[in-house]
């Protein structure tokens, strides 16, 4: 038998009929993390599937109570925040693929807005005042997306119709049925002509502040930083210090801190457009990450190794 914990309501209705089709060896009970589980329901618990925006080593700490725990299944591409609260013996599995199509939507979103000062329009309407600007276009300028998972895949794929010139930056460099990727080891030489830089990439050692003061001042005038990665990519004091310069432009969804603490200069600095984490909060979330679960568990069942391994501890 093997038994999975789901988080919510939703879910469980998005798999029940897979229940109902493996009475004999599959049992799905709700638990949402956030207090213990009967002991007689830990006791044979194999796999976890997490809630979404759950975060925190006191969250976790409960997953130490499942003797037989050996999957923990989290929704989010990002799996930073949970790898060091996981008790040993277990194999963490991320939710890559389930919020490409809204992160990439929303990277779009922002350089759009941005570029075409969507922020001064909405302030205009609220003053009731008329404004016509004249500013930059999208069509034509050159777009650096950072990170070739299957987030910046999705990211490049709705910025080709617009007219752009497309580079692509992933760890290391190589070739594809769509071109060149540089490795990011190339960045230095390749921010200085980019028009819209997006960050796309995972959080880890390496991408830890990866566009620090250095790297910012390495852009040309006027571009446009577009983050929806992790806030701790980009050094955040450098950022406010090259936006309260006028130099350069910013979009973000993410932040460092987050969330975003009220008397922050980062809200005020000129030429930013902040959204609170957002890239995944659409409808798609829901039948994205059943069908991901629902995969996962047909692996299991069948002998095989689930898909998204990140981590083993």
């Amino acid at each position: 038998m093997l038994t999975v914990t789901i988080p919510d309501e939703d879910l469980l209705g998005r798999l029940a009929d897979l229940a109902a089709a493996h009475l004999d060896d599959l049992r799905l009970v709700p638990w949402d993390l956030r207090g213990p589980l009967d002991p007689a329901d830990a006791a044979d618990v194999d796999m976890v599937v997490v809630p979404h925006y759950f975060v925190g080593a006191r969250g976790f700490a409960v997953l130490r109570d499942l003797p037989r725990l050996r999957w923990v299944q989290l929704p989010s591409a990002g799996y930073e925040h949970a790898l060091p609260h996981l008790p040993p013996g277990v194999t963490l599995l991320n939710g890559r693929g389930v919020h490409d199509a809204g992160t990439a939507e929303l990277a779009v979103a922002l350089t759009l807005a941005v570029q075409r000062d969507l922020p001064g329009a909405v302030r205009a309407q609220d003053a009731g005042r008329w404004e016509n600007p004249f500013g930059p276009s999208l069509a034509d300028r050159r777009v650096l997306v950072v990170g070739q998972g299957s987030v910046g895949r999705a990211i490049g794929a709705r910025f080709a119709p617009f007219e752009v010139e497309l580079v692509r930056v992933a760890s290391t460099a190589r070739d594809d049925a769509d071109g060149h990727v540089h490795g990011v080891d190339e960045l230095g030489d390749l921010l200085p002509d980019a028009d819209v830089v997006v960050l796309a990439i995972p959080l880890s050692r390496t991408s830890y502040h990866l566009l620090d003061g250095e790297a910012l001042g390495r852009m040309k005038d006027g571009a446009l930083l577009v983050n929806v990665a992790r806030g701790k990519v980009v050094d955040t004091d450098a950022l406010v210090a090259e936006l309260a310069a006028g130099r350069l432009r910013a979009a973000l969804d993410v932040t460092d801190p987050e969330p975003l603490p009220a008397d922050h200069p980062l809200w005020r600095a000129p030429g930013v457009l902040i959204t609170a984490h957002q890239g995944g909060n659409t409808d798609a979330t829901f039948p994205r990450v059943a069908a991901l679960v629902r995969r996962q568990l047909v692996a299991l069942l069948a002998g095989r190794d689930p898909d998204n391994e990140v981590a083993r501890t």
